[in-house]
């Protein structure tokens, strides 16, 4: 959660809402691909930082499925990023803060409604403090 972390102060950094993720080979540990939310640099709503981690990451693996992959990312995916990580067979993923306003695995309890759907294993509150403090904080300099 460390990397992801260190992705989300990136953002932090340049203006994007603090939300930072890794993608790691589960047999290697090794780090697949790394990135952040990345919605206002690319002017498009949909550029989360879960959708560039699978992008990249089937990229560079020339596949479309990412059986024995493990994502760490800040923030509760949303529904959005929620469906991306269980269609693609992402085996694990861990989450830092929780996010009671657009979370898509707490609030809307997304896999137990989709009966054939990829059931990734998961994960919340990795670090939450960290993760929610940063989060806090850009929307605090924002206002």
């Amino acid at each position: 959660m460390n990397e992801a972390i260190k992705q989300a102060i990136y953002a932090f950094n340049n203006n994007e809402v603090p939300i930072g993720g890794i993608l790691i080979d589960s047999k290697t540990k090794e780090i697949i691909h790394r990135s952040h939310n990345k919605v206002n640099k690319e002017k498009n709503a949909m550029y989360h930082c879960e959708i560039d981690l699978i992008m990249h990451s089937c990229k560079a693996l020339s596949r479309k499925y990412l059986h024995d992959t493990i994502m760490f990312v800040t923030l509760e995916p949303c529904l959005m990023c929620a469906s991306a990580v269980s269609e693609v067979h992402i085996d694990k993923l861990y989450f830092g803060a929780y996010d009671n306003k657009n979370g898509g695995i707490e609030n809307f309890k997304f896999q137990s409604k989709r009966e054939h759907a990829f059931k990734t294993e998961i994960y919340g509150g990795i670090m939450e403090n960290d993760c929610k403090t940063l989060i806090e904080n850009f929307f605090k300099k924002l206002r």
